[in-house]
């Protein structure tokens, strides 16, 4: 392991901010964004499930389509890469199965003695409805976007998490309800034009003796 100066951290988190404007021409090198997109799938998530796909969008045909569905903000078009954040709608039963058949195979041990935790799982999504399902899905995405926003600083390429979006017609553009899944929330990465004046803002945050309360 090699740690990061909890200096370095702060001094990235406070370098990010909300992109409002790509520089178009820029784009994320290939073998940074290899990397880059597998930061979500790290992310931590309720029982480990991972009820989420993350689609990355950069054919500009199907931008333009996402683009007139997202209220023709900027960033769809200019950002290097998008990614759109979906939740399964609704997680089912297989997707327990699904997990436990994986974690039996990495960690080397019989679906059996997994049986516990599975009826853990089950027990937790049998009290659940459909609609509730989905919406626990969906904050484990939120959880995964601010990875992947995180990752982004470290990195030092610029992202926007957004929600100005239309779900539906995103799910119908891309396919995302005939796979079961849903989308919430999206994302845009590349880096920042020389004229977004957004840049230039003082970070707005409250001070941390009125956020942080010690017990």
């Amino acid at each position: 392991m090699h740690p990061v100066s909890p200096d370095t951290v702060l001094a990235q988190l406070r370098w990010r901010y909300a992109t409002k404007k790509f520089d178009a021409t820029r784009k994320i090198d290939p073998e940074l964004w290899a990397k880059l997109e597998q930061a979500p799938l790290l992310s931590p998530s309720s029982y480990g499930l991972q009820l989420w796909k993350f689609v990355v969008v950069t054919n500009p045909t199907v931008r333009k389509e996402l683009h007139a569905v997202s209220w023709n903000q900027p960033q769809i078009l200019d950002a290097s890469h998008l990614v759109v954040f979906a939740a399964k709608n609704p997680p089912t039963v297989a997707c327990v199965e699904r997990h436990i058949a994986r974690m039996a195979e990495v960690r080397g041990v019989e679906l059996a003695s997994l049986d516990a935790v599975k009826q853990r799982m089950l027990g937790s999504l049998s009290r659940m409805t459909e609609k509730d399902a989905h919406a626990w899905a969906a904050r484990q995405c939120y959880i995964a976007l601010g990875v992947f926003v995180t990752a982004c600083a470290m990195a030092g390429v610029d992202a926007c998490p957004m929600e100005g979006f239309q779900p539906d017609k995103y799910d119908e553009i891309l396919g995302l309800k005939a796979k079961g899944f849903g989308s919430v929330a999206i994302a845009t990465a590349g880096y920042r034009s020389p004229s977004d004046p957004a840049a230039a803002l003082a970070k707005v945050r409250y001070d941390v003796k009125d956020v942080i309360e010690h017990v």
